[in-house]
């Protein structure tokens, strides 16, 4: 009769459970190795998660004023509850039918227009067979991008005065007779916003559509070149179906993002003159919330932006998903 070599008082392990074990024991094992042996990449990487949930995470505590009447004078514990009060008192803002128009209309002419360029930028960049010539274009076109919009607002400011550098070019081509106020006319407020933030940031936007371009295969061009297709063709066929991922991840950000007006470029640009074309939600919460000390109805309009930034992502990543298989989760 054979005796069990098990000394404990339970039953047995069956050989599958035992390697089982050793598996699970050994994967731990070999992730600490791996862990000790990168430790001080894990160390860096570390401190950047200490930095997000200090930063980003213990401030949402926060967020709770949006259904209180917080003061400056109380603490947020002290400040008492008044619910969805701030939100109600937004969606029932005289101001928000304006609001909501200019934010929609500057972001979403920005995506139309302003998304696709840096993609058709990058594809024609590429083509270019001279390496000098290629960086100097690409430098100068990026350039813009390091200048903060304080220093760039005061140029097109100088340059779209009365007696600016457009105004001058105009009258000497008689294109028109009088100087034109352009930052004084509502009218041409979302053509300025819109054209100087797309030269601002065209270059560096293309930037990462290139590094997606040269990571396809030579290989792909050269099969393409043998059945016979041309530059046009290989940027269709070829170049933009490898980094269709690439644009789909960006547009579903750039999507989420739609209610994003650049406060920076805004506030710089905007003045009492085109005040009926210059609000959007972002210098609206600022003035409205922020100047007038109502911190928690600023953080109120903050939060129902965010839902709805969180809602449109949700979407367009579904719909990227079931379009092209490409999805941020």
């Amino acid at each position: 009769m054979q005796k069990n070599s098990n000394t404990g008082s339970g039953p047995a392990l069956s050989p599958q459970a035992a390697a089982r074990i050793e598996t699970g024991v050994g994967n731990r094992n070999s992730l600490w190795k791996r862990l000790l042996a990168q430790k001080h990449l894990q160390t860096m990487a570390l401190l950047g998660v200490v930095w997000m949930i200090i930063f980003n995470y213990i401030p949402m505590y926060g967020v709770i004023i949006a259904f209180k009447e917080y003061n400056i004078v109380k603490s947020i514990a002290e400040a008492p509850w008044v619910g969805l009060t701030h939100f109600r008192e937004f969606l029932d803002d005289e101001n928000l039918g304006n609001v909501i128009k200019n934010t929609l209309g500057i972001s979403l002419i920005k995506l139309f227009i302003g998304f696709p360029l840096p993609i058709i930028f990058a594809l024609f960049l590429n083509e270019v067979r001279s390496v000098r010539f290629k960086k100097s274009i690409q430098t100068i076109s990026y350039l813009p991008h390091f200048l903060s919009w304080v220093v760039l607002g005061g140029i097109l400011a100088t340059w779209l005065a009365d007696v600016g550098i457009i105004n001058n070019i105009l009258l000497a081509l008689n294109v028109i007779d009088q100087p034109i106020s352009y930052l004084a006319e509502p009218s041409y407020f979302w053509t300025i916003v819109i054209s100087s933030d797309i030269w601002k940031e065209l270059g560096w936007s293309a930037i990462i559509y290139l590094a997606a371009i040269s990571g396809v295969s030579p290989e792909m061009y050269e099969a393409a070149t043998i059945d016979g297709a041309g530059r046009f063709q290989k940027m269709w066929y070829v170049t933009l179906p490898a980094i269709k991922s690439t644009i789909s991840i960006l547009f579903i950000l750039s999507v989420s993002g739609v209610l994003n007006s650049n406060f920076d470029q805004i506030l710089v640009l905007r003045n009492s003159l085109n005040d009926s074309a210059s609000n959007v939600i972002d210098y609206y919460v600022y003035y409205t919330g922020i100047l007038s000390g109502r911190f928690s109805y600023s953080t109120a309009v903050g939060l129902l932006k965010s839902v709805i930034a969180l809602i449109l992502l949700l979407i367009a990543n579904n719909v990227s998903r079931k379009i092209n298989d490409t999805s941020l989760f």
